[in-house]
């Protein structure tokens, strides 16, 4: 029994010391730690999440860590999530945001308010809630020290995707990941879109050329009347119900396009200047 002990510790040790290097109430002075650290994985997150939990394993969730930190009568509870990949990390990050306030640059993006915030690094996504004993006190500093630190101990990537500035700015309302049915077809399966205040655009990463090509033609015996359009390495134009004027193209294993335009040839000027920017 005591070996087993003693095997279970050296298993768990690195884990945990990982955990505590960015879970540490004593990363901003003047913060304890209220209670224990408490941890949740796929089949259980619902106990804490509730009705919220759907969304963080539509985007591949692994598992959560979080602490309560104590400050006079503030309290904030601290949650790292894992998710499979870096991508995925920062698509939960996005869906969260607020699109009318800036982004941060903390790890691969974050966002900071006054009694909370949040950021994605690597494989990770961090949230940070205060509840305050003072409603209208503003904790962002307390909130941006913490991230600075946490930023330092996790692991993974600090930029932002790659695909996010191939998108237009101009116009711009939001840019998320949508994890399953872009635009509402089953056959995109996961892929950014971008919304402007007229339309909007997307691209979708296929494995390879070939099996972005098989869907491109199964998109295009969906629509009638679809013709070929001049984008990319191949592409076709239409009007169709709840999308409007579309075209979708293909640039190697990359499937992309816009939606939502007047005409099917606005919606072909917009993803030929897309598809210049797609590497």
């Amino acid at each position: 029994m005591k070996a087993a002990g003693l095997l279970l510790t050296i298993l768990l040790t690195p884990g945990m010391a990982c955990a505590q290097s960015y879970l540490n109430c004593h990363l901003a002075p003047g913060w304890e730690q209220s209670g224990t650290a408490h941890q949740y994985a796929a089949d259980n997150l619902y106990e804490y999440k509730d009705g919220a939990a759907e969304g963080y394993l539509m985007y591949g969730f692994v598992r959560m860590q979080g602490i309560d930190c104590k400050s006079g009568g503030d309290t904030l509870t601290i949650d790292v999530s894992e998710m499979t990949e870096a991508d995925s990390a920062y698509g939960i990050f996005a869906a969260n945001l607020d699109p009318s306030l800036p982004i941060a640059a903390i790890g691969m993006g974050g966002q900071v308010q006054r009694q909370s915030a949040s950021f994605a690094k690597g494989k990770y996504y961090v949230e940070m809630v205060v509840v305050a004993a003072n409603p209208d006190s503003d904790l962002s500093p307390t909130l941006k020290a913490f991230a600075g630190k946490m930023v330092e101990n996790l692991e993974g990537r600090d930029t932002a995707p790659e695909v996010l500035g191939w998108f237009a700015k101009e116009n711009q309302i939001s840019l998320r990941l949508i994890p399953e049915s872009v635009l509402g077809l089953s056959q995109l399966k996961r892929g950014y879109v971008a919304k402007y205040k007229s339309g909007q655009a997307f691209i979708v990463q296929e494995a390879t050329p070939e099996s972005a090509a098989e869907v491109l033609k199964s998109l295009r015996t969906r629509f009638d009347g679809a013709l070929p359009a001049q984008v990319g390495d191949e592409a076709f134009q239409a009007k169709v119900k709840y999308l409007d004027g579309i075209c979708i193209f293909r640039k190697g294993r990359y499937l992309a396009g816009y939606a939502n335009l007047p005409e099917p040839d606005d919606a072909v000027a917009k993803s030929a200047q897309l598809a210049a920017r797609i590497p």
